[in-house]
């Protein structure tokens, strides 16, 4: 496996510490003190979001061992720009709602940019796979 420069490890933290932050600066108001019962998206979203901001906080400790929580970030938000911003874009119906949550997906851009590469490509698509049948 290859080494990670401690550069890169606190890089990650960065990112982690920038996400918690963010949404506990964002969403976690709005989930202390929330007056009125949730709608189901608007439930589901808060607590995905609060779930999320958790385990970027243990991203903080554990940096490596978290990566797939900033895969599925990347992910979900390069999938939402390519089938909903862009195509709103291109036809000229980008509203108000759809460019912000755009640029929100935007910041994004700091996870591949501080994403050990060498190391993702080493143990989730080199790494031979677990077992499928006992031993």
């Amino acid at each position: 496996m290859p080494q990670v420069s401690l550069f890169r490890l606190y890089s990650l933290r960065a990112v982690y510490l920038i996400i918690a932050l963010g949404l506990a600066l964002v969403v976690w108001p709005s989930v202390i003190h929330h007056a009125e019962p949730w709608g189901l998206s608007q439930g589901v979203v808060k607590c995905m979001l609060v779930a999320f901001s958790l385990l970027c906080v243990i991203g903080i400790r554990y940096p490596l061992q978290m990566l797939p929580v900033l895969f599925w970030e990347l992910a979900w938000k390069a999938i939402w720009l390519l089938i909903v911003a862009l195509p709103a874009w291109q036809s000229g119906a980008m509203d108000e709602n759809i460019m912000g949550t755009a640029i929100e997906c935007l910041v994004a851009i700091i996870i591949p940019l501080a994403m050990p590469w060498k190391y993702v490509i080493a143990r989730y698509i080199q790494q031979p796979g677990d077992r499928w049948r006992a031993a």
